[in-house]
């Protein structure tokens, strides 16, 4: 019927800017996701695309959700499975910063958007009442160009290569696009996106585009990255730009460019402090048997469904202390670094993954002295370079999205950081401090070794794996109670290190020690915790 749409516009002089077709495969799983998802349709970027074509995510430029019953224009049923398409969207298409889409149940239909604050929906019509309506939709869908489909026009294609354009120091500046690094699998959040890029011309010297979607109220990490450089810190990225990104001229955030100013407050079923509908949640597969009755259940990542490494939870109460009732924003930006790398639970060895721990501490060191405190010290922070050609650092710290400056006038409340790898007194709210954070490091340690059986090798591990969603509250006891007592904490190691890792129990048990003098949590700051953690680290590394 689409396609009949088209030709009828077409009479009438309307000419598609785009050639793209609607694609029904409700039996067939789309390509490009862990878990097999299908679609019951979507509009995609292939003119040619039948019934018989096998489709990827990359490809999903609208997706739909089709039921049969009315009823199902609910929540927990089409506005559910809707959400979990647009993720899958999100997550294939690097330059993507919004995704439309539809429902229709029965012949009721909406039309729904999805971007870093979460989904909104039209009020809903009846596509047999109101036709006019449904005929404008489908060939919106079929003639809106990229950039209203949600594509970063900043980002170009030219001659099959990629280009970021920026404004660095009054002059342009070209950067080619190598690759990608990593893009968060999400729909709401900060939906981190890095790529590693070169110099237009330059193919020697690389660099690091972060893309991120902040909170407004949040202090720019390209201004913190950009004073830590200046001040010579040692083992963090170096900062090399960073701007606001701009699409039609204005400032790329969430409500007044994304949304056109749309006001949520004046829906007709919104409630204050009810947050908006977010769809997308994260489904890890039921695990099979592991190696032994304590270490709860494992399997390998390269199973379906088997899981990443923690997502972040940027703050876990609001960003600033700010009316609560006032609507979240959040603003697209761009910082570019000239240090790049890997996670360090990607190193080649136990001793590389221990100098690189020691680095990264002689890292949050100097930004501590320099009047930065990091506060998002996790497993994917924390990098190593291994390559003799590249000129990054040998270890270093990235993300300073949440960190903050010691000495700023008040505090906020939020409780800040990755939750897995959470100081336990952060957990419980305490006003951060470095010490935190060098807690955090055994934390990040304490993980990479129950959770990788060599370098990279990801295991799931259910008993663990929950510390991304528990109440912070009964975290922080979980915490306290595997550390106090070395008894315990000997057994819960000894009976959840990989084999890879066992060879580090002693090292852990030091490390506990220094980290929790008598058997408790710090009660005073001590900086020389810096040099005794640096210290075992780097014996045990000569040990090995």
């Amino acid at each position: 019927m689409s396609e009949k749409l088209a030709v009828l516009a077409e009479g009438y002089k309307l000419t598609p800017t785009r050639r793209r077709r609607p694609l029904a495969q409700p039996n067939k799983p789309i390509q490009g996701s862990t878990a097999e998802r299908k679609l019951d349709v979507g509009f995609v970027d292939d003119p040619e695309a039948g019934k018989d074509s096998r489709c990827h995510w990359s490809q999903i430029l609208i997706p739909g959700e089709l039921k049969s019953n009315p009823s199902a224009d609910t929540a927990s049923k089409a506005w559910l499975d809707l959400g979990r398409y647009a993720r899958e969207v999100l997550a294939a298409q690097d330059v993507r910063r919004f995704v439309l889409g539809f429902t229709i149940c029965g012949s009721l239909m909406r039309i729904w958007e999805f971007d870093r604050l979460g989904g909104i929906a039209s009020e809903r019509f009846d596509i047999n009442k109101d036709g006019l309506q449904f005929v404008s939709t489908v060939l919106g869908f079929l003639w809106m160009n990229e950039e209203q489909l949600g594509f970063d026009p900043t980002i170009t294609t030219q001659d099959g290569r990629r280009l970021a354009t920026i404004k660095r120091n009054g002059q342009t500046e070209r950067l080619v696009i190598d690759k990608l690094v990593r893009r968060a699998p999400c729909i709401a959040g900060r939906a981190t996106t890095c790529w590693v890029a070169h110099r237009e011309g330059e193919p020697g010297i690389k660099f690091v585009i972060k893309d991120s979607w902040q909170y407004t109220e949040r202090e720019e990490e390209g201004d913190l990255l950009k004073e830590a450089t200046d001040k010579g810190v040692v083992n963090v990225a170096r900062y090399y730009h960073h701007e606001t990104v701009f699409v039609r001229g204005e400032i790329d955030e969430i409500r007044s460019n994304v949304r056109y100013g749309l006001n949520i407050m004046e829906a007709t079923n919104y409630r204050p402090g009810r947050s908006e509908v977010s769809p997308g949640m994260s489904v890890v597969g039921a695990p099979r048997k592991g190696r032994s009755s304590t270490a709860s259940l494992k399997r390998s990542s390269s199973q379906t469904g088997a899981a990443l490494p923690p997502r972040k939870r940027s703050c876990l109460a609001s960003p600033t202390k700010a009316d609560s009732s006032a609507l979240p924003n959040r603003v697209h930006r761009r910082v570019i670094l000239r240090d790049y790398g890997k996670p360090i639970y990607k190193a080649s060895s136990l001793s590389a993954l221990l100098a690189a721990l020691e680095g990264c501490i002689n890292g949050h060191e100097s930004l501590h002295r320099a009047g930065i405190l990091h506060r998002d010290i996790s497993i994917n922070n924390l990098m190593i370079n291994e390559d003799n050609d590249n000129p990054s650092w040998h270890s270093f710290l990235i993300d300073l999205d949440l960190a903050i400056r010691e000495k700023r006038d008040g505090t906020s409340e939020a409780k800040t950081g990755t939750r897995a790898f959470m100081a336990i007194g952060a957990l419980l709210g305490e006003q951060h401090s470095f010490m935190h954070d060098l807690e955090s490091f055994f934390w990040v340690l304490f993980w990479i070794c129950i959770h990788y059986n060599g370098p990279g090798k990801g295991e799931v591990v259910t008993q663990f794996d929950r510390w991304n969603y528990m109440d912070t509250d009964e975290l922080a006891k979980l915490k306290l109670g595997t550390v106090v007592e070395e008894a315990i904490f000997m057994k819960t190691i000894t009976d959840n290190f990989t084999p890879y890792y066992a060879s580090l129990i002693p090292l852990l048990n030091r490390l506990r020690k220094a980290v929790f003098p008598k058997d408790k949590p710090w009660e005073r700051e001590d900086e020389k915790l810096y040099a005794q953690m640096r210290d075992i680290l780097r014996q045990e590394g000569k040990d090995l």
